[in-house]
């Protein structure tokens, strides 16, 4: 999937560069446009990712850690049937927003 953290830094120079700020992140200057709260770092589709979980996880914490270090809130967007086998079950984001599809209308991770 190429670099994570520049992935991240394109993300939020293509939001920027079309008026659109983190309502968290400082500017120096007046913005016109509109604000985001956070960015959701998708995690799905196991074809698109490495066999290793902890290549995986890696891969995630580099755009965790680029998006903090821009100043953007970072939340995962995934359900358990794609977090499982592309992280292992990884704990290592729980302290980050779960945005959980509940296509089963089960509002649980299980």
């Amino acid at each position: 999937c190429g670099n994570p953290a520049k992935q991240m830094d394109d993300t939020i120079s293509y939001l920027s560069s079309h008026s659109i700020m983190s309502g968290e992140a400082s500017n120096s200057t007046e913005s016109v446009g509109v604000k985001y709260g956070m960015l959701w770092i998708d995690v799905e589709g196991t074809q698109y990712w490495s066999s290793s979980h902890s290549n995986n996880v890696n891969f995630i914490q580099k755009m965790v850690d680029e998006g903090k270090k821009k100043g953007v809130s970072i939340g995962i967007y995934t359900s358990n049937s794609q977090w499982s086998p592309i992280t292992g079950g990884s704990t290592a984001f729980k302290k980050y927003p779960l945005w959980y599809p509940h296509y089963d209308n089960s509002a649980s991770f299980s």
